[in-house]
Formats: C-alpha cells, structure tokens, sequence
C-alpha cells in the first residue's frame, strides 16, 4: 500500500488581490496569484463557484485538494462564513475551513493565539476565546470607522483641516498638501470632493500619503492626526480584551501602518499604554500561509 500525502490548499481572498498556495507534504506545488474582482462573499454560491474555478486554474490537472482553507475580505461574521465552507465542502468533498482574512494574520506569523490588526485601507481587528469563538472589532467603513486605516486618516485630517479653517487659521501643510491631492483651490471644497467618491473607501484611501508627509513638513494638525490614528488602532486590542480574547501577541499586517513607520509608532506607543502585556510584531509573512496553517490544521 502506498503512502498518501495529502494536498492542502490556503487561499487568501484580499480587497484587491487573491492569493493562492498548495501543498504537498513540505513541498509547495502551486503559488498563484489574481485579482480579487468577482469576489461575492455575500452570496455562498457565486464565492464556492469563483473559489472552485480558481483552485482549478491554479492546480496541476487532475489534482483534488484534500483541505482547504479560505480566509476572505469581507466575509463578516460566522454565519456567512460557515455557509460558503459548507458549500465548499460539499463541492471537494473535503474538509473546508473560511475565515475573515484578518484571521490569517496569527497562524502566518506561526502562532496559536493572538490578535490579527490589519491596517490598510480600512482597519480591523480580530482573535478568539477560549472556546475558540471568532470576535471581531472594527472594519465598519471609512465613513464611520475604519480609524487607523488609509481612508479613515484622510477623513480625519479632512476635519482636521476644516477645524482650523473654522478657527480662521491660513492652511498648513496639511491643508495645502490635501488640496493639492483632491484637486480643489480651497478648504470648503474639500467637502464636496470626497462626496463626490463612488468608492469611498478606495478613494479616499489614495490620498493617505499626504497626511504622511505633510507631518514630515512638521504639521502639528497632520502629527495630531496620525497620532489619535495609533491610539485607535490600540483601542481595537484593548476591546478585544475586554472581552476575553488572549491579546498577548498582536500580529499587524496591512498596507499603511506597515508603509508608515509614524503610524506604526504612534500605534506601538499607544498600545504600551492602554494594553501593558501586549507584544505587536509585523507580519513578515504572506497571508496565505496562514491559510496553509489552518489548512493542515482541519485535515
């Protein structure tokens, strides 16, 4: 008889970009990468369907995954994500496990427990009780949430800069450098530049970089910004463990707090305060192999 070894397969479905790693024993068979258009976490049975097809555009021919693990941007709460494992078991007859994305974050950095912080266009955090329950903070969208992430730094130092203007101070750096980017000769049309976004977070996101340098420059309003972005951050974790999540390890990953060492700061130096016994590490590894941890994991 011979040796069977299994072949798992870890995806990670982001905001843009989709991610797929399969693997047989310790040896990788397959690295794959697309964009994540298509992606209908809301719907179980187109995400089973565009899952399926690209497991099958990124497998050798006529390979079956003996498990499989998805962890997917938007996928919000447990009940939604069971549905779309459910479909997915039924369709490779094998063990399936999906997870929010942010959930990939502790078992790519080789941990067993700990908190997952992505800060990238939006921010959200996540980690589980002791019975293993998923809880998530944050990720509620730039128009409400998302401090700490691209979109929400831009409509904070927004506020920021109209503040000044109502206290009849001339733009700063800050000001100038957001009027520059959106366009616009004056503060007040600030407003109607980020009404004007048809994907608010995505494009007010791209803006971020302004905020950055205009505290570079030395304004005091963009330094503020950043800083109250970092204690938000924070606030994620020290909500997690408040309500029972083990906080030890923070593992951060996400496009702006790890491109901005100012964010990162003010996000460590804020969490040193609020959470003493929490360790925040960057995350040096893809996502995905997390999702080939948690892969292996349910086989």
């Amino acid at each position: 008889m011979q040796d069977f070894t299994p072949l798992v397969v870890g995806i990670d479905v982001g905001g843009t970009k989709t991610q797929l790693r399969a693997h047989v024993g310790s040896e990788q068979v397959a690295d794959h990468v697309r964009t994540s258009s298509g992606w209908r976490p809301h719907d179980p049975v187109a995400a089973t369907g565009w899952l399926a097809t690209l497991v099958a555009d990124a497998l050798p021919q006529g390979a079956r995954p003996a498990a499989v693990a998805v962890g997917g941007h938007a996928c919000e709460t447990p009940r939604q994500c069971a549905r779309i494992r459910t479909a997915l078991q039924l369709h490779f007859d094998a063990p399936a496990l999906v997870v929010g994305d942010a959930e990939l974050l502790v078992p790519a950095a080789g941990l067993d427990k700990g908190v997952g912080l992505v800060a990238g266009t939006g921010s959200v955090a996540v980690g589980r009780l002791a019975d293993g329950a998923s809880v998530q903070v944050g990720g509620w969208g730039a128009v409400l949430g998302d401090e700490g992430g691209a979109a929400g730094l831009v409509r904070e130092a927004a506020r920021a800069a109209w503040a000044a203007h109502d206290r009849g101070e001339a733009p700063d750096e800050l000001a100038r450098g957001l009027l520059a980017s959106f366009g616009v000769s004056e503060v007040p049309a600030l407003g109607a530049a980020l009404e004007s976004a048809t994907d608010i977070s995505a494009q007010w996101g791209r803006h971020a970089p302004v905020v950055f340098a205009a505290a570079e420059a030395g304004s005091p309003l963009a330094r503020t910004v950043i800083t109250e972005a970092g204690r938000s951050l924070a606030s994620l974790v020290e909500r997690l463990a408040a309500r029972g999540v083990v906080v030890d390890d923070v593992v951060v990953a996400g496009s702006t707090v790890l491109a901005q060492a100012a964010l990162y700061g003010a996000f460590a130096t804020a969490l040193a305060r609020s959470v003493p016994g929490a360790r925040p590490q960057p995350l040096r590894a893809p996502p995905v192999e997390g999702a080939v941890a948690l892969a292996r994991s349910i086989l």
